[in-house]
């Protein structure tokens, strides 16, 4: 398939024609294939894109506090997310890669796709307008606003034992790193969560000091409702 054809299919999915081809060119460029890249659009895009997102969140949710909010923003512009986008306009076909990309698969990762759509976004704002680029975000994020995740479940296992302890009105967890062992670039922490006034305590492994805290508040919250329901 010829290049325009391609790109003329391109945009019936993305339901926007560039007038100035050239932005659509740059926003499809990685820093791998030209010094004249993406990375710029990339950083505008960005910036669009969390401010429509959060906009549309504030409208959507008017009960909602600032820190829930902010999760729910992160689920939706996250890397993963932004993929899935990139994946169903099969942005993929379309990215312009060096040749060390291209042999790694670099129109399948993620974070390239990601950045790819970012963008796309700035793209399309410098050809058109703010309006214009927001009804774009909110076409291609339809789906996934309208099947926005409990908040609950977007919330880390040390945020979640945090506020279980506080409804009880129990003092918060210690987190004590108990053991380090491998070399510097493999290291495994051992960590020990303990909360005194529930003689509860849990231990944990993980490739850092932040995954294992995780890991053992995550066992913390599973004992405290043990006991609960015991």
């Amino acid at each position: 398939m010829a290049q325009d054809t391609a790109l003329a299919f391109f945009s019936q999915r993305l339901e926007y024609t560039f007038k100035n081809e050239s932005l659509l060119s740059r926003a499809l460029t990685h820093r791998s294939a030209a010094s004249l890249n993406n990375e710029r659009l990339e950083f505008l895009g960005d910036a669009i894109l969390n401010f429509v997102i959060a906009s549309r969140l504030f409208d959507q949710f008017p009960d909602v506090q600032e820190g829930d909010l902010s999760r729910l923003r992160a689920s939706l512009v996250n890397r993963s997310s932004l993929a899935e986008i990139a994946k169903m306009l099969q942005l993929g076909d379309h990215i312009k890669l060096g040749s060390g990309e291209l042999k790694s698969g670099g129109r399948r990762r993620d974070s390239i796709l990601a950045d790819a759509v970012e963008s796309l976004i700035g793209a399309v704002y410098r050809d058109s307008d703010f309006d214009t680029c927001r009804q774009m975000i909110l076409r291609l994020y339809a789906e996934k606003l309208q099947n926005i995740p409990d908040v609950d479940t977007l919330k880390d296992a040390k945020t979640r034992l945090q506020e279980l302890l506080q409804s009880k009105r129990y003092p918060l967890p210690v987190y004590t790193v108990t053991e380090v062992h491998g070399k510097a670039h493999n290291q495994v922490f051992t960590v020990e969560c303990v909360i005194d006034q529930l003689e509860c305590t849990t231990s944990a492994q993980g490739s850092s000091r932040r995954k294992a805290e995780q890991s053992a508040a995550e066992r913390a919250i599973a004992q405290i409702n043990q006991k609960s329901t015991s």
